[in-house]
C-alpha cells in the first residue's frame, strides 16, 4: 500500500458517510508542526440555516476557535490535512470507526475499529439548554465559547456542556450532603476539627474577610451560610467548571460563596480573571500556581478534576491539610503504582496481559486514595463521571469528612493490607500514615 492509499482510503470513508448519513464525529490530533497549530481538531455535521455544514472545533493550548465549512468542502479539506497538517485522524461512523495514523517518516496507515457511536447525533445547531444552565449562565458560557454570541449552542461544544451540566448535578447531591443548601441556619458545633495547617503571611493575606475560617479552629458539619463558603478548584485550567462552580452558588443558589481556580499558565489566569470581572463575579477569582505548593486560606472544598498523575493526590492532600469538608478529584494518567505493581495469586494469570495489569494499576490507586481519605476522617463514594474530550477517565472520588482525623486503625490497616497485598513499595500518601491524632 503506498503512503497516499490510506489518506484516499480514509477520505471515501469519510465521504460515504456523509451521503448515507451515518456519520458520527470526526477527530485530527499529532499536529505535524507544534508552533502556532491546534493541537487537536473536532469535527460534528450540522445544519446551518437549513444547510448542511462539518462544524470544526480547533483547541489551541489556551482558546478554541469554531469555522463551518460547507458539507461540499468537507471531504477536500480532510485530505489537505492528512500527512500535511495532521498524522492523525479519527472518522466515527454508525457503521465502523476508521483511524489514520501516519509515523515521522510519513509512513502511513488505516485501521478500522468497531463502532463506538450507536446513533448519529441531532445536526440541530441550536440546541435547547437545561438543567442548572439556564439564561443566567449565558454572559460567562459565551465567554467561555460554550454558546455563540445569539446565545446558541455550539454544536461542537455539546460535550463540554454536557459534562459542566453534569458536574453541577453531582456537586448539588454532594453539597446537599454537606448541608450547604440551607440559607441562614445556624447548626450546632460538632467536636471535628480541621488538620492543623501552619499559617504564613502569604495564607494570612488571602484570609481576609474570611474570619471564619480561622486556621486549626472548631468548624460545624454545616457551616453557618451567612458566612460565604471558600472553594477551590485545582488545575482549573479554562474555567469551564469553576464558573459552573461560581454560578451554581452565586446565582442559582443565592448563596454567598468565594471560588478560587488555580493553573499553572499565566495567560489562562489573565483570560479567566478578565471574563471574571467581565461579567461581575463577585467572589470568583484565578491564581497562578502548583497544586502542591499554592497559599491558599483553609477551604470548605476542594476540586481537582483530570489531575495528572500524582497531581491528584497532591490535590487530596492539600484538601486534607486546608481541612476541606469536601474534596471531589477525578484522577487521570495512573503511572506510580504500575512500576511497583506485583502479580499476586490468583491474579497473576490475568495481569500477564498488559491492559489488565494497567487496569489493575489504575484500581489499586484509586482505591487506595480513597482509604487514604477514610483514614483522614473521610465518608468516601465513586462516583461515574461525564469524560472530556482531553481523556477518557470517567471516575469521580467523592469525600465529605465527618470524623475525626488519623484515629480509624480499621481504616489505616486496610491501606497497609492492600499496599501488602500488590507488593506496593510507596505511595504519594503515604506520609498520612505518619500521622495519629490519639498519639498526639
Amino acid at each position: 500500500m503506498s503512503n497516499t492509499e490510506p489518506v484516499e482510503l480514509i477520505c471515501a470513508k469519510f465521504a460515504e458517510s456523509l451521503a448515507r448519513g451515518t456519520f458520527a464525529r470526526l477527530a485530527l490530533s499529532s499536529p505535524v508542526e507544534v508552533v502556532d497549530a491546534p493541537e487537536k481538531v473536532l469535527g460534528r455535521f450540522v445544519m446551518l440555516k437549513g444547510v448542511p455544514h462539518l462544524s470544526l472545533t480547533l483547541r489551541y493550548p489556551t482558546r478554541d476557535v469554531t469555522k463551518n465549512l460547507p458539507k461540499s468542502d468537507a471531504v477536500s479539506w480532510l485530505r489537505a490535512q492528512l500527512g500535511t497538517h495532521f498524522r492523525s485522524a479519527l472518522v466515527c461512523t454508525t457503521q465502523r470507526d476508521w483511524q489514520f495514523i501516519s509515523n515521522e517518516a510519513g509512513v502511513a496507515r488505516l485501521i478500522d475499529h468497531q463502532p463506538s457511536a450507536k446513533k448519529t447525533p441531532s445536526p440541530e445547531h441550536d440546541r435547547k439548554r437545561a438543567g442548572l444552565l439556564d439564561d443566567s449562565a449565558r454572559d460567562w458560557l459565551q465567554g467561555l465559547d460554550v454558546l455563540d454570541r445569539e446565545g446558541k449552542l455550539r454544536v461542537s461544544m455539546a460535550d463540554k456542556h454536557r459534562q459542566i451540566n453534569h458536574y453541577l448535578e453531582i456537586f448539588s447531591h454532594l453539597a446537599k450532603e454537606c448541608g450547604w443548601m440551607e440559607k441562614n441556619i445556624q447548626h450546632p458545633t460538632s467536636n471535628i476539627q480541621r488538620p492543623m495547617v501552619t499559617p504564613t503571611p502569604e495564607r494570612g493575606a488571602m484570609e481576609v474577610g474570611c474570619s471564619m475560617l480561622e486556621v486549626g479552629c472548631s468548624q460545624t458539619n454545616a457551616p453557618n451560610r451567612s458566612s460565604a463558603l471558600q472553594l477551590v478548584d485545582m488545575g482549573c485550567g479554562k474555567g469551564y467548571l469553576t464558573f459552573g462552580l461560581w454560578h451554581l452558588f452565586s446565582r442559582v443558589w443565592k448563596q454567598p460563596v468565594r471560588v478560587i481556580g488555580v493553573e499553572t499558565r499565566a495567560d489562562l489566569v489573565s483570560t479567566t480573571n478578565k471574563l471574571a470581572r467581565q461579567i461581575k463575579a463577585d467572589g470568583l477569582e484565578f491564581v497562578r500556581g502548583e497544586i502542591q505548593s499554592v497559599k491558599l486560606p483553609p477551604v470548605d472544598a476542594l476540586i481537582a478534576l483530570h489531575a495528572c498523575n500524582t497531581a491528584t493526590d497532591d490535590a487530596i492532600r492539600r484538601g486534607i491539610e486546608l481541612g476541606a469538608k469536601l474534596i471531589v478529584v477525578a484522577p487521570c494518567c495512573h503511572k506510580e503504582l504500575r512500576p511497583q505493581l506485583g502479580k499476586p495469586e490468583p491474579l497473576a494469570a490475568v495481569l500477564r496481559h498488559g491492559l489488565m495489569e494497567e487496569r489493575m494499576a489504575e484500581w489499586a490507586t484509586d482505591g487506595l486514595r480513597a482509604l487514604f481519605l477514610e483514614w483522614a476522617g473521610y465518608r468516601t463514594k465513586i462516583l461515574e463521571f461525564v469524560a472530556s474530550e482531553h481523556t477518557p477517565k470517567n471516575l469521580m472520588i467523592a469525600a465529605i469528612r465527618e470524623g475525626e482525623p488519623f484515629v480509624d486503625d480499621a481504616a489505616r490497616k486496610k491501606i497497609e493490607e492492600l499496599k501488602n497485598f500488590f507488593s506496593v513499595q510507596h505511595q504519594v500518601l503515604d506520609p498520612l500514615l505518619g500521622k495519629n491524632q490519639t498519639a498526639s
